[in-house]
């Protein structure tokens, strides 16, 4: 089960550090050791909430996950789209902004790569910042069947009843940051940014909703329900299919793209060698996403219930922090600190409740209380 899920991150982390030392030697292949490492412990909340959503999706979009959307997340999240950021906020043509990416000492107005992406930060935080939030706060007005930190959450859930409140706060944070917190002139590219954000999250996760309430199981997913229930096995009574799968993996690269943001604009701290960061966040990246998958495998968010909260708890934290961050500069370590301190309070957690209920991990119906059915 181990090897099967993370074959190929094993595989890409041994090429991909064998290129790096045959290319440039010890230095190289120590920076993208050390940008692979900080890509996943930047990223490891992400994992769980990609399992949360993954889990809802069949086979065939699960493996569309882990081939696809790998490729997407390596050259699309982590190299186009850092460079089309530079090119529409700094109006440079994309080929002077390729050309200066590829060449770390060469300067456009000044301004290296680097730079350049570092002026664009306000932008990116406040569109990152605002579609975390999002989630966040639709996480905390739902209503849920198990509760981590019971008085909060009871509390955001009444509040919960009316409906558009997150979208309310969002905006009124958005304001907010624009007045305060983002720097002398960008007032209007902050605010823009940000409702970028809520449009994206809004857009993609509005069509994912509809297409799924409206019926997407085919006879395959039926099929594997079946064979679910005669198991005994925690799988969802019907898998995402079709155009709600589709919208819920467009999803999924949007949620990537806003976790990535912090990592990408920080590993320019390390290096400023494009090549370096596109080759370390990648190998990164491919471990998150063999995580997600290990974690809807293994049935983990079903035995370990808070681990869905400190993701979530950590993904607030971390909208927070991209959005105070338009103004003030936050250490990397920190982020990557609160988002594991949150996993790991959370699983301890878990495994208290399952003690204390006589829950073994893996074995569905034991102990006082149901195990979580997978919804969709």
């Amino acid at each position: 089960m181990l090897l099967r899920t993370f074959g190929w991150s094993f595989a890409v982390t041994l090429a991909g550090l064998a290129v790096a030392f045959i290319f440039w030697g010890a230095e190289g292949f120590g920076v993208v050791l050390i940008l692979s490492i900080l890509e996943i412990s930047l990223s490891f909340d992400n994992a769980v909430v990609n399992a949360t959503i993954l889990k809802k999706m069949n086979a065939f979009w699960q493996k569309i996950f882990l081939t696809v959307g790998v490729l997407i997340a390596v050259f699309g999240m982590r190299l186009v789209f850092p460079l089309a950021i530079v090119s529409v906020t700094a109006s440079l043509n994309p080929m002077d902004v390729i050309d200066l990416a590829f060449h770390e000492n060469k300067m456009i107005d000044g301004m290296t790569y680097a730079d350049y992406l570092h002026d664009a930060h306000p932008a990116i935080a406040a569109f990152g910042g605002i579609f975390l939030l999002m989630i966040f706060l639709d996480f905390m007005l739902d209503d849920r069947e198990h509760n981590w930190i019971a008085p909060v959450e009871r509390f955001t859930a009444r509040l919960g009843k009316f409906e558009v409140l997150s979208t309310l706060i969002a905006l009124v944070g958005l304001v907010l940051a624009a007045q305060h917190l983002a720097p002398e002139g960008k007032e209007g590219t902050v605010m823009v940014a940000g409702v970028l954000g809520l449009i994206a999250y809004l857009g993609v996760g509005g069509l994912s909703d509809y297409f799924e309430s409206h019926g997407v199981g085919g006879d395959d997913d039926e099929d594997e329900a079946e064979e679910g229930a005669k198991s005994g096995s925690a799988k969802p009574l019907v898998l995402a299919s079709g155009k709600a799968a589709f919208f819920m993996f467009l999803y999924l690269e949007v949620l990537d793209a806003s976790f990535s943001f912090d990592g990408v604009v920080g590993a320019f701290a390390i290096t400023q060698d494009l090549l370096w960061i596109t080759l370390g966040l990648g190998i990164g990246a491919m471990y998150i996403r063999s995580l997600t998958v290990y974690l809807v495998r293994q049935g983990t968010l079903d035995d370990y219930v808070y681990l869905e909260h400190g993701a979530h708890y950590a993904i607030g934290a971390l909208a927070g922090i991209l959005v105070f961050s338009i103004k003030w500069e936050v250490p990397e370590i920190v982020t990557g600190l609160v988002g594991v301190g949150f996993i790991g309070i959370a699983l301890i957690s878990s495994i208290m409740r399952n003690r204390r209920i006589g829950h073994i991990p893996g074995q569905n119906g034991q102990g006082s209380e149901p195990s979580v059915e997978a919804k969709v």
